[in-house]
């Protein structure tokens, strides 16, 4: 039976916990065939970046760490096997359906968006864009093994996907996204980590239009006053200054932990209020 909780007035129903074991998969295409993610209850002080999983890719056994993406996307189905079947993650799902909900309600189309995935991956978040009818969509990624990846599961996706260091862009990097004329960006489940950084977050905040959607989901430690990402303070400057208009927010699970405890982020879709450039906050 699903479980209900009460965070911050607001009514959220979870799924029932599931007890982690050894998971033998049918016979499947994919090049891997048994997946066990161990249940970290004994060792409670396993942080989030520090989780792992057993797999058996091509007959080899490996260990590989959730945050090993790199070598998780150089292995077909193993990424969405992991995250979303095992660790039922929402995340995509919970920030574009908000994106949309704040969209019809101010009665813009979809169509008319030209977004930029920040932390694109595979291409998952790209794939609900498309669903919800954006017409354009530009992925970056720091990983090759991504952009490998979204070309591999999700061809038909992307517009053009840049293998790129937002913190250090070459001048043709900057042109390829000065010319699409960004007014939308997204950045699901990508913040933090050591994955993205505040200053690679305003250096893709700065490529958007005035008027433009931005739609971010962060750990929500990570908009704690204690937070030493800097996504704390980048983010209530960027509110406080007016550089944007904060529409909705909403805190969610985004996925289980090894042990089956929720984790859970915040979601913000806000509006692009300002032409200041964000950059010169974390400069």
């Amino acid at each position: 039976m699903a479980e209900t909780a009460i965070f911050h007035g607001v009514r959220i129903v979870l799924p029932p916990q599931r007890v982690w074991s050894k998971h033998a998969m049918e016979s499947s295409p994919d090049e891997f065939t048994e997946v066990h993610v161990p249940d970290s209850a004994a060792d409670e002080t396993m942080a989030q970046d520090e989780e792992w999983f057993n797999v058996s890719v091509d007959g080899e056994q490996r260990r590989i760490r959730f945050h090993d993406y790199g070598v998780i996307y150089a292995v077909p189905g193993l990424y969405e096997r992991i995250f979303y079947e095992e660790l039922e993650c929402r995340s995509p799902k919970t920030v574009v359906g908000l994106l949309k909900q704040e969209l019809e309600r101010v009665g813009t189309d979809p169509t008319s968006l030209t977004a930029l995935d920040l932390g694109a991956g595979n291409g998952i978040v790209g794939e609900e864009l498309r669903a919800i009818g954006v017409s354009s969509i530009v992925g970056v990624d720091l990983l090759p093994e991504a952009a490998a990846a979204a070309q591999r599961d999700r061809p038909e996706v992307y517009d053009d996907y840049l293998v790129a260091d937002l913190t250090q862009l070459s001048a043709d990097e900057q042109r390829r996204l000065t010319e699409r004329k960004f007014n939308c960006l997204i950045s699901v489940a990508a913040l933090g980590f050591d994955d993205i950084p505040p200053q690679a977050l305003a250096t893709a905040y700065d490529q958007v239009l005035p008027g433009g959607w931005i739609a971010l989901t962060i750990k929500e430690d990570f908009l704690t006053t204690e937070d030493p990402s800097g996504f704390q303070k980048l983010i209530r400057q960027m509110i406080d200054e007016k550089l944007l208009d904060l529409r909705t927010h909403e805190r969610y699970r985004h996925r289980l932990s090894s042990n089956g405890e929720p984790l859970y982020y915040v979601a913000l879709i806000a509006v692009k209020s300002d032409d200041r450039r964000a950059a010169e906050l974390v400069s």
